[in-house]
């Protein structure tokens, strides 16, 4: 039996969702304005139509590396050659103000300096792992420097290579610790790629496409989704998905027999959606009653991206244990488990463990973006230039209805589109196309939600107010130029 016919056809150019929603077109050339290149404004000068690369160079764009998996989605067609603090530039020389930042993870731009400079420092003196060996002084201080962010009683701190590293391991602890089989995670969550880490996620159905059965314990309940799902009304919200998560534990699972419930304290792949302070409440309390371990993913929401250090601290809450990943090298593969000495004591030694996790090179990044964040005051910058990105893109919104919502604290905003306003039908086409055409005015941005229905705006952390400027003026044009269906 051919096993190809049994498994569907994954969609290629999906990577964290893209391409899923309706009128996704697959590896589709990107169209550049014929013109000259202004590297002041990051506009294309000339007003000729819409016109390829040369040949030359569109053979290149589309077939860079033949040899490449092709199994890696992307969300444009381009080959990259440098970057300098908030701008990517393309092999033609071509500057865009970078908005997508590798999705959060290049938090303080490109090539920042005090970052540059420790990695240089570093790979002269140690580059291998040497965790199953000893120690060195950049793993150990990036320990104590993230430990000292944190409230009571998180204070130890595992060092791992990427999120769904960090999740998996975070999942095993649950377990091991409790004794229990059954965690809990929410409908629209992106948790990452690995086995258990996928079982865990339902940002999108082509993660999860032909790989059943995963981890067995697994279930999902509602999260609160207060424009997608409850109209708008936080409260209700709120009230609901408390309910369905007493119902999931009065006729599924017994509260008795779960380990964890994980949640991300924004949603990022789910469509930037951040969970209401009292829902948080809510779910600490109940974790509380029941002996159950709350996991916070702050993958993409944490290192200062929603205006505090952790997104869950807007709730004035404290998880049993906290997921870091993405910003906390600014580029260079690490992230960490974060929880109470006790926890990882009765997790236990060797339990869990990580060739690569923690390399000092990565952690001595690690040490300058923390360092950057307190020195530059870069939370604060983050409160200052989210609100000026949010009123901007209110305005855009009041003069233009197919907006239905914008959405998120700090620099991590959600700008979803509709069909028809009335009723919220979500347009998963519009955010596509508002994206590529963005990226051939200059503006990378990047979109999500289950049908793509979500502008996601994540600037680097030391974003300028000129660049907000500069960022809600391509995208007020370019939405403006596209015509309605």
């Amino acid at each position: 039996m051919d096993l190809a016919l049994l498994v569907p056809l994954a969609n290629v150019r999906q990577d964290l969702g893209l391409g899923e929603g309706p009128g996704a077109v697959l590896d589709q050339p990107i169209l550049v304005g014929q013109g000259e290149v202004d590297h002041a404004t990051h506009r294309i000068a000339g007003d000729g139509p819409p016109v390829s690369h040369t040949l030359g160079t569109m053979e290149t764009a589309l077939e860079p590396a033949p040899h490449l998996t092709p199994v890696l989605g992307r969300y444009f067609q381009r080959d990259w050659s440098h970057g300098q603090g908030h701008r990517l530039y393309d092999t033609d020389g071509r500057s865009y103000l970078d908005f997508a930042n590798g999705i959060a993870v290049t938090a303080l731009g490109h090539v920042h300096p005090r970052v540059t400079a420790a990695i240089h420092a570093q790979v002269d003196r140690l580059i291998g792992p040497i965790s199953a060996i000893g120690f060195t002084d950049p793993i150990s201080r990036l320990a104590e420097a993230i430990a000292a962010t944190f409230p009571g009683p998180l204070d130890s701190v595992m060092f791992l290579n990427s999120g769904s590293e960090a999740v998996d391991g975070a999942l095993k602890l649950a377990r091991r610790v409790t004794g229990r089989p059954g965690i809990v995670a929410f409908r629209g969550g992106f948790h990452g790629r690995t086995w258990g880490a996928t079982s865990v996620t339902s940002s999108a159905i082509n993660y999860r496409t032909g790989y059943e059965p995963l981890l067995p314990g697994v279930h999902l309940t509602t999260f609160p989704a207060v424009y997608r799902g409850f109209g708008g009304d936080e409260a209700a919200a709120v009230a609901g998905a408390m309910a369905d998560l007493r119902a999931l534990t009065t006729t599924t699972i017994p509260p008795t027999a779960v380990a964890s419930i994980l949640i991300e304290p924004v949603q990022g792949e789910g469509g930037f959606t951040a969970a209401p302070p009292a829902f948080l409440r809510g779910l600490r309390a109940f974790c509380d009653e029941h002996g159950i371990l709350l996991i916070a993913d702050e993958v993409q929401s944490g290192y200062g991206r929603t205006g505090r250090m952790w997104a869950f601290e807007h709730a004035g809450i404290v998880p049993d244990v906290v997921v870091l990943a993405k910003a906390i090298a600014n580029g260079l593969p690490l992230s960490a488990i974060v929880s109470s000495r006790d926890l990882q004591e009765r997790w236990g030694r060797g339990a869990h463990g990580s060739t690569y996790g923690g390399n000092p090179v990565a952690c001595a990044a690690g040490l300058a973006v923390l360092e950057s964040i307190q020195s530059e005051g870069l939370i604060e910058n983050a409160v200052a230039r989210g609100a000026e990105l949010r009123a901007g893109l209110e305005r855009v919104a009041a003069e233009d209805d197919r907006i239905g919502d914008v959405r998120g604290p700090g620099l991590m905003i959600g700008v979803e589109f509709v069909r028809d306003a009335s009723t919220r039908e979500p347009d998963g086409t519009l955010p596509d196309r508002l994206s590529a055409a963005c990226a051939d005015a200059g503006l990378l941005l990047l979109t999500c939600g289950r049908q793509h229905e979500v502008v996601r705006w994540i600037p680097p952390l030391d974003v300028t107010a000129a660049e907000i400027s500069e960022a809600v003026e391509i995208f007020g044009d370019t939405l403006a130029a596209i015509p309605r269906d």
